[in-house]
């Protein structure tokens, strides 16, 4: 399974990268305003600005609701670096323009989804990731990992190329279950990766570890 990191923050960005195992980043409307992002110019270049930490797809969201709108944006969006993904909500236009965009060689992330049958069609139009959204089925008393293993069974048995990117992860735990689960990416916010870490057996080792050694060394 490979890592996606939820934010646009560069600091934040850097730090997962330095790690060595990121993968890709995704980013979306709200997560630009939460770091100040303001105006179209200042939102592409800092979606440069993220490709040049990254070596790996980078989510970039279109903002319009209707189809004409959407081709437009994500043209742009995917002329700014060939690491670029146009992440497309999934509705009836965003499915157009996931399938316009498939036609096209330009490769389509389709999120907001919450079901099967969703994921069924952003499949079919070709998307290359889906974004099942499992923390916000969970505010809802609905089980999201579950959601990711049945995209996962379905892909599977009629051979999708489309690769499920389990979305909206708010915890450590939700990594390991979609991994469980099959899910082809994750993306997470930098603590729940960091998360996979933490063990109090590798504090207490550790510590049992240089306690020895200066018994041994002074």
């Amino acid at each position: 399974m490979r890592f996606f990191i939820d934010t646009a923050n560069l600091d934040q960005i850097r730090e997962a990268n330095d790690l060595g195992v990121l993968d890709g980043v995704t980013t979306n409307p709200s997560l630009m305003a939460k770091e100040g992002i303001k105006g179209e110019a200042n939102i592409k270049q800092h979606y440069v600005d993220i490709c040049n930490i990254v070596k790996g797809d980078i989510s970039a969201e279109v903002i319009a609701t209707d189809f004409e709108g959407m081709i437009r944006e994500g043209k742009e969006l995917a002329a700014l670096h060939e690491q670029i993904v146009v992440k497309v909500p999934c509705t009836k236009e965003g499915i157009k323009a996931i399938k316009y965009f498939t036609d096209n060689g330009i490769r389509t992330n389709c999120t907001l989804v919450f079901s099967v049958g969703q994921a069924l069609l952003a499949a079919k139009a070709g998307a290359t990731y889906v974004s099942p959204f499992i923390g916000r089925l969970d505010d809802v008393s609905t089980d999201g990992v579950e959601l990711i293993r049945q995209i996962v069974d379905v892909y599977n048995y009629y051979e999708y190329g489309t690769q499920v990117l389990a979305a909206s992860i708010r915890h450590t735990m939700h990594i390991v279950q979609c991994l469980e689960a099959g899910a082809d990416v994750a993306t997470c916010p930098l603590d729940a990766i960091l998360g996979l870490l933490k063990h109090p057996l590798t504090d207490i080792g550790l510590a049992k570890f240089l306690e020895d050694y200066k018994k041994v060394n002074g």
